[in-house]
């Protein structure tokens, strides 16, 4: 698309968007989603990274949100994560969630890349789910590598059969990104004809660079979030200031 044509969709109305948007989707063949914290806050979740709103307001993430603390603030780091399990509990998918898993279903999108950990994609019906940072929806044990359901973390003792400690199945600061994740990730990425991203702030690495490899392959990349990123001159089409699950109603409604 030519820097005239770009600009244009930047400056069109909003009703005008969602028409660009719909006719979009409708002529790719391959779409992916991209969802960050935007989509987990319109659940009632607060964003972890907020300095005014979210849980780290009067906590240093990378001090109990990571692998250091798991060794060596071990109650300190159960007590954190217990606490957002225990939040969770209280939250559940909101119709952004319900529509991307009905349009799952019907072939309009292909997957979902997401950033988030909460697991409201699959509670809400999705299949193809890539989870970059890990789920909540799991504990594992950090020795042999059994898996549980989440609940287990909300019992005492913390420990397998094998004698290891049972631990969430997020990503941990200090810890990479699972290899099978990212591989789907680039995989999907590779193959969209429409790369659309949903409540993502894009400012986290690796994760804010599959946008940018989507358009390289020749995707049209779609920024739907409610503030400005630092890749919306890169997008096709932006959308600020509308919550994800109004903008799927309206184009569920068209």
């Amino acid at each position: 698309m030519d820097k005239g044509m770009e600009q244009t969709y930047h400056s069109t109305g909003f009703h005008e968007k969602l028409n660009q948007l719909k006719d979009m989707i409708d002529k790719s063949n391959y779409t992916v989603i991209f969802s960050g914290a935007g989509m987990s806050t319109e659940a009632g979740l607060p964003d972890f990274r907020s300095s005014s709103t979210g849980i780290w307001k009067n906590i240093n993430p990378m001090k109990l949100a990571s692998a250091r603390a798991m060794y060596q603030k071990r109650d300190d780091f159960i007590h954190f994560y217990r606490h957002r399990v225990h939040g969770l509990q209280s939250c559940h998918p909101h119709i952004g969630h319900i529509l991307l898993a009905n349009w799952e279903k019907e072939g309009r999108i292909q997957s979902i890349i997401t950033q988030n950990v909460d697991g409201f994609h699959h509670h809400a019906g999705s299949q193809n789910v890539i989870e970059l940072h890990g789920t909540l929806r799991t504990c594992h044990c950090q020795e042999c590598g059994a898996i549980f359901n989440i609940k287990k973390f909300l019992e005492d003792p913390l420990v397998c059969k094998c004698g290891g400690f049972i631990r969430p199945s997020v990503v941990l600061f200090g810890e990479p990104l699972p290899d099978e994740a990212m591989e789907r990730a680039e995989h999907d990425t590779n193959l969209a004809e429409l790369f659309i991203v949903m409540g993502s702030s894009l400012m986290v690495s690796p994760a804010n660079l599959f946008p940018i490899e989507a358009k390289r392959h020749g995707a049209k990349l779609v920024i739907l979030n409610m503030e400005q990123t630092e890749l919306d001159h890169e997008a096709n089409l932006v959308i600020h200031g509308e919550k994800i699950g109004h903008i799927l109603q309206l184009l569920s409604n068209e």
